[in-house]
């Protein structure tokens, strides 16, 4: 479950909304530890403690960063990386060494990772490190547009037709991920996936139930999320558009 401390300013609370990370970690106590972290700051964790398990993940599910460890059995971090980024998977990744040598570091930035952390390390840099990483991952332009619909994803506000509709944070996450593919057919698995941890528990009903929610919500914005029966949904522009 994401958890929302009620201390948090709106601003920042919405800065962080819907961010999902993988977190590979072999040592279970730090790999505890640091998902609590993360979960603190609303941050959606999934974990998988092998180089294997890892890559497996990563063919399946599609997530904001991934925090990788570089001394894992097997399979070690750097493979991990060198996978990744051989099948085109560009998602920002920050390593987690016990190593300070610098050929180390380079090694690891060569293979594509984007940023790397030493241990011991202390929290708040970890936190602030992730942030970087997905907000350079993410659109330059805040604000993404189809038809009369438009999302900006640095204030999480939704228009249509210049009006501004509220949504929850999960019907926000949905119609985020469709709108990401536009045009792309993507089933109901897909979107629950991409949207929730392993922890967390949403069916696929309660996906129909918020895509029909976005329906009625987006439904003069002259796009649509229409069904593809026995594939699942695809978000595209009316015919009056």
């Amino acid at each position: 479950m994401l958890l929302r401390p009620a201390n948090m300013a709106g601003k920042r609370k919405m800065e962080i909304e819907g961010m999902h990370i993988l977190l590979i970690e072999d040592d279970l106590v730090l790999a505890d530890g640091i998902s609590r972290i993360l979960r603190g700051h609303e941050m959606a964790v999934d974990v998988a403690h092998t180089g294997t398990d890892a890559c497996a993940l990563l063919d399946r599910i599609e997530v904001s960063a991934l925090v990788l460890d570089i001394g894992l059995p097997g399979i070690d971090g750097f493979e991990v990386v060198r996978r990744m980024r051989n099948k085109g998977n560009n998602t920002p990744t920050l390593l987690l060494t016990a190593r300070d040598a610098v050929q180390d570091r380079v090694h690891g930035l060569e293979l594509g990772a984007d940023d790397y952390l030493v241990k011991p390390f202390a929290t708040p840099e970890l936190v602030a490190r992730i942030k970087a990483l997905v907000r350079r991952g993410s659109p330059k332009s805040g604000e993404m547009q189809i038809g009369g619909l438009s999302l900006d994803t640095f204030s999480k506000r939704l228009r249509v037709n210049g009006r501004v509709v509220e949504l929850s944070v999960r019907e926000w996450t949905i119609l985020e991920y469709l709108l990401l593919r536009v045009s792309r057919v993507v089933s109901k698995q897909q979107i629950v996936d991409a949207i929730i941890s392993w922890g967390e528990d949403l069916t696929l009903n309660a996906i129909e139930v918020y895509v029909s929610r976005l329906r009625t919500k987006i439904a003069d914005a002259g796009v649509r999320i229409r069904t593809i029966r026995g594939f699942g949904y695809v978000l595209e522009k009316t015919d009056e558009q």
